[in-house]
């Protein structure tokens, strides 16, 4: 019932549009709707729990090289909806009158039908509140729940049509120790398990344990490392504008070195952009289709992400991305080392849960800055000593994911966008954790 309610919305100010286009006119319209559970947490209890549903529609009008476009909030009630979309319709036809040509508008005429539903499962807020209450029972737990149903339409005037519906949530939470130190925990998926929630649990109290411990205060210097996924996934981060055709043409890009071939990654590293599998549709808002494109293939640059513009300024083929050039459904491929053997590989060295307020400290150098945060360990004959003090790293991506790369973990985990200002975010990364030989650390 749900799922129809917004196609029907959709459907409707498409049908509207297509009676409506004069001559020469083309329309597109990219449908961006939601019906999301937020539940905030607070000591292992519900502090704040509500929904949102929202429906938002960026109607674009083209007349040759004109074209200009307007995004309005929608109610999904034809008779509302209708009079706002005509009402933004001859606004848009008096600005077209007064704009100048685009010389870089480049669209995809060729019609498509695209559409893909992924049902998934998450549990109901009641069912949700008592699992967490219960596993919570005795922690310190802090967090917050966003979960539920995301809508993506493209439609126009030259035929193309798709829908697209994917269902995911988020828990990302902190398990806080009586000294102040904290445990941080994502568990991000399309398919609720219980009991793997339970497991991120057991492992959030067994690191409580060690947070308990003396912390270690070690000296600037090398260390040899194990990133876990969270932390892994925000130096991968770092990396995604690097693939921009626009940002590689102009120079302004963190992998340059890789696009002139001066350098390279390590073999054992290959990482794709891969729109078949991920949460986002397989269509962009400006009407395009997303390619699975292969980044870097065994430490080598191997794909950039190339929009309609780039590829008319540049001379470049579109491969579906939007404007803004970046990826959303990152895939790192696995290696070999199995998680339950990550200490015993790792030896002496620090184990990583967490990395934070990372910047570029050198662009042209792909050069890196943050600091660990959250259950960081010192870890001596594979054995978890004491936890550590905050430490900074500044090291160079060439560096981390070239020659000191020394294995990738079996497993990989879902790691799906927490970011929720303005909307829920369906942007996901599956990746490995990640030994490292030596992380350099300056402060």
């Amino acid at each position: 019932m749900e799922h129809r309610f917004y196609r029907e919305a959709f459907e409707q100010v498409r049908q509207w549009l297509l009676a409506q286009i004069d001559e020469g006119e083309h329309f597109s319209i990219a449908f961006d709707a939601e019906h999301s559970h937020f539940i905030r947490f607070n000591h292992g209890r519900v502090r704040q729990a509500s929904q949102v549903q929202q429906i938002n529609l960026t109607l674009r009008l083209i007349q040759g090289d004109r074209h200009a476009s307007q995004t309005l909030s929608l109610t999904g009630y034809p008779s509302h909806d209708v009079a706002q979309v005509g009402a933004a319709l001859q606004q848009l036809r008096s600005l077209l009158a007064v704009l100048p040509a685009d010389p870089y508008l480049l669209l995809d005429l060729t019609a498509f039908t695209d559409e893909r539903t992924g049902e998934g499962y998450l549990p109901d807020a009641d069912a949700l509140i008592e699992q967490l209450v219960t596993l919570s029972d005795g922690l310190d737990m802090v967090g917050l729940y966003a979960g539920g149903p995301i809508y993506r339409g493209f439609a126009s005037s030259w035929g193309s049509h798709g829908w697209h519906v994917s269902v995911s949530a988020s828990l990302d939470f902190s398990l806080y120790h009586a000294n102040g130190e904290a445990v941080k925990i994502t568990y991000s998926t399309s398919e609720w398990d219980a009991e793997v929630l339970a497991e991120h649990f057991a492992r959030g109290r067994a690191q409580l344990l060690h947070l308990g411990k003396p912390r270690k205060t070690l000296v600037p210097g090398q260390y040899r490392v194990y990133l876990a996924p969270a932390a892994a996934g925000s130096l991968i981060g770092m990396l995604r504008g690097g693939f921009s055709a626009r940002a590689l043409a102009t120079r302004r890009s963190a992998l340059q070195a890789l696009h002139l071939g001066s350098t390279e990654l390590s073999p054992l590293f290959t990482l794709s952009e891969r729109a078949s599998t991920g949460l986002e549709p397989s269509f962009n808002g400006d009407g395009g289709l997303r390619h699975d494109v292969t980044l870097i293939d065994r430490g080598r640059l191997a794909g950039q992400l190339v929009s309609a513009r780039s590829a008319r300024e540049y001379g470049n083929e579109a491969n579906g991305v939007d404007g803004s050039e970046l990826p959303s459904s990152l895939v790192i491929e696995p290696g070999e080392l199995a998680t339950a053997e990550v200490l015993q590989a790792l030896g002496t060295g620090l184990y990583i849960s967490n990395l934070w307020y990372l910047n570029y400290s050198d662009v042209g150098t792909a050069r890196v800055t943050g600091m660990t945060r959250f259950a960081s360990f010192w870890v001596e004959n594979g054995e978890i000593v004491a936890p550590i003090d905050t430490l900074r790293f500044d090291d160079s991506l060439y560096s981390i994911l070239g020659p000191s790369l020394l294995a990738l973990t079996r497993e990989r985990s879902l790691r799906i966008s927490t970011r929720t200002y303005q909307r829920r975010d369906a942007e996901t990364v599956l990746l490995p954790g990640l030994l490292l030989d030596h992380l350099t650390f300056t402060l």
